[in-house]
């Protein structure tokens, strides 16, 4: 019996490392993508977790409202003052938890270059200027505010872009955020309302 001892041809070879090559190639590929995707889920969960909180300090702050006026003369007029593109108040609840004492909080409502609007909270101790500022919400399509307007005479309210009113303190406030055609409502009923 004749044995035949023979090597791998070159074209064995060539397609053996074709195969390799191949094999590596999808083996890299997948792990990249799951790289991408493990990155991607993360970044989502923590923007989801920023929007909590940033609602949270938002429906904090508002339920925390106090009727605080100033005087002008024999005038008396609420820190409270609303439109549809900001918010200010007192509150008792500061962002920055250690300060203590009421804290005068006004919501902005900034638009960018690219047209996106985030919402940025400056506070400051009732008395001082020294303001601390924050951003909260980031890359909406649409912020407003509205605020609940009920007469004591009637028995329905209605809800409107702009508080004028210095005598009172809206029944509730609404926080709309707009996002690639969806919209999230969030509505805050005031505890405390203005004598």
């Amino acid at each position: 019996m004749l044995r035949n001892e023979r090597g791998l041809t070159l074209l064995e070879l060539m397609i053996s490392i074709v195969l390799m090559a191949t094999i590596l190639l999808i083996v890299s590929g997948a792990i990249r993508l799951g790289y991408r995707s493990i990155d991607r889920g993360e970044k989502k969960v923590e923007y989801l977790e920023r929007f909590r909180s940033s609602l949270a300090i938002i429906y904090a702050q508002i339920q925390s409202e106090m009727p605080l006026a100033s005087r002008e003369g024999i005038t008396r007029r609420y820190y409270f003052a609303g439109a549809t593109d900001s918010l200010r108040m007192a509150t008792n609840y500061s962002i920055w938890g250690g300060q203590k004492g009421y804290v005068i909080v006004e919501y902005t409502v900034k638009t960018d270059d690219n047209g996106t609007r985030s919402l940025i909270a400056s506070e400051n101790i009732v008395g001082t200027e020294k303001k601390n500022e924050t951003l909260l919400l980031q890359g909406f399509d649409g912020i407003f505010f509205e605020y609940f307007f009920k007469d004591a005479t009637s028995s329905e309210g209605r809800w409107v872009d702009t508080w004028s009113i210095n005598a009172k303190l809206p029944w509730k406030i609404r926080l709309r955020l707009i996002q690639n055609g969806k919209e999230i409502s969030m509505i805050i009923p005031m505890r405390v309302q203005g004598v």
